[in-house]
């Protein structure tokens, strides 16, 4: 069980937290931080392969029930509680979308134990649209924008990172029992699960993988570039932090098209010397045109 999760610890890498934190505004410093380390802290339970299933469901259990306030936490989650509820009611965090993640967080146990895949894209958008999306519309909603098309087009973004992080993560995950390939898009290139797991035992990558991983970058990329208006929907620090965000996703895309789409056997990642790439890329992006709708 994670211990001494305090809320004022920094904030580290996680891949479903699309911040950039050296842009966030210092008023907003505190409720980001305690978002993040809840949503870090359930991850870190719901990925405990060596705690057994069902203790770790129950532990998800409780976390819920001490987002909801109807359990005190216990010592170590104590910190965490005290901050992230001090933050909810100061800026009026919406407790369902922080309750979706951990929706998330359990299908993940329970496929992972079961050894299930996703049956095609909409049951993954799905699972997305709990395990990222909400971190998102919790961004906005700190920045006061709730109008409809900002938040479809942050979930787009948010889920467009998922995906990412998903074709990234292939030689760490099939391991582990974890399945995020859609079977349907898997059948129509004629991959097979042992097909899978040999590129990534063996270094070797056949062509109807990379066939197929070229296929699903190029969904990844639709999705993102729907998502990117919302540039123009932000400004001051959160807009740059969003241009930020989405170059750094479309840079790891281009990596692995650059790499020919061998994401069973490489792993592309941002490193310092793609700093300058991303802020010139950020830079161009077009500028705020639209005045995003505030709460209050």
């Amino acid at each position: 069980m994670p211990q001494d999760t305090a809320a004022y610890k920094p904030i580290g890498h996680y891949e479903n937290f699309p911040v950039a934190t050296w842009l966030c505004p210092a008023h907003l410093r505190a409720p980001v931080a305690a978002i993040y380390h809840y949503a870090r802290t359930a991850d870190d339970i719901a990925d405990e392969d060596d705690v057994a299933v069902a203790e770790r469901l129950r532990q998800l259990r409780e976390y819920r029930l001490c987002l909801w306030q109807e359990m005190e936490p216990p010592a170590h989650w104590a910190p965490l509680f005290a901050a992230l509820h001090q933050q909810v009611v100061a800026f009026g965090l919406p407790l369902p979308l922080l309750d979706a993640l951990l929706s998330a967080f359990e299908q993940d146990v329970k496929k992972t134990a079961t050894g299930q895949g996703y049956s095609d894209q909409t049951e993954l958008l799905d699972y997305c649209d709990r395990s990222a999306n909400p971190i998102g519309r919790l961004l906005l909603h700190l920045h006061g924008v709730d109008d409809a098309m900002a938040l479809q087009q942050s979930d787009a973004v948010c889920t467009a990172l998922q995906l990412i992080n998903f074709w990234q993560d292939l030689q760490h995950d099939i391991p582990r029992g974890r399945w995020y390939v859609p079977e349907r898009d898997a059948s129509a290139f004629g991959v097979s699960r042992p097909m899978q797991q040999q590129a990534i035992s063996q270094g070797q990558q056949p062509r109807a993988l990379t066939d197929m991983m070229a296929h699903l970058v190029g969904w990844t990329r639709e999705c993102m570039h729907q998502g990117m208006p919302l540039v123009q929907r932000l400004s001051g620090r959160a807009g740059w932090e969003i241009r930020v965000v989405i170059q750094a996703g479309l840079r790891v895309l281009e990596k692995m098209e650059q790499g020919g789409y061998r994401c069973y056997v490489d792993r592309p990642t941002i490193h310092k010397a793609d700093a300058m790439t991303l802020l010139w890329r950020a830079w161009r992006m077009p500028s705020t045109r639209v005045r995003p709708h505030t709460t209050g």
